[in-house]
């Protein structure tokens, strides 16, 4: 009897993942004596740009912390004549 083993690489896995997406959901909650000391939600989403965009996220876009502003337009600048030394 022969069994065929499947071995997948890490780079398979990652373009799997790309490809599908993957999410990540979970809260954390502490408390003591019934009171809330610290709350914190964890939404987590793994994808490839063309596969957000596909699922109509594209907030980098317009995030100003991940975008710079247009950069103006350099002048140019006009070629200056040397004054050549007089000859001595």
């Amino acid at each position: 009897m022969q069994q065929s083993v499947k071995s997948t690489n890490i780079a398979e896995i990652l373009e799997r993942v790309l490809d599908k997406g993957l999410v990540i959901a979970g809260d954390i909650k502490i408390s003591l004596a019934d009171v809330e000391l610290l709350s914190i939600k964890i939404r987590l989403l793994i994808a490839s740009v063309d596969k957000a965009k596909e699922m109509g996220i594209n907030w980098w876009e317009t995030d100003p912390q991940l975008t710079s502003p247009p950069k103006p337009a350099k002048k140019k600048k006009k070629a200056r004549a040397r004054p050549q030394p007089a000859p001595a």
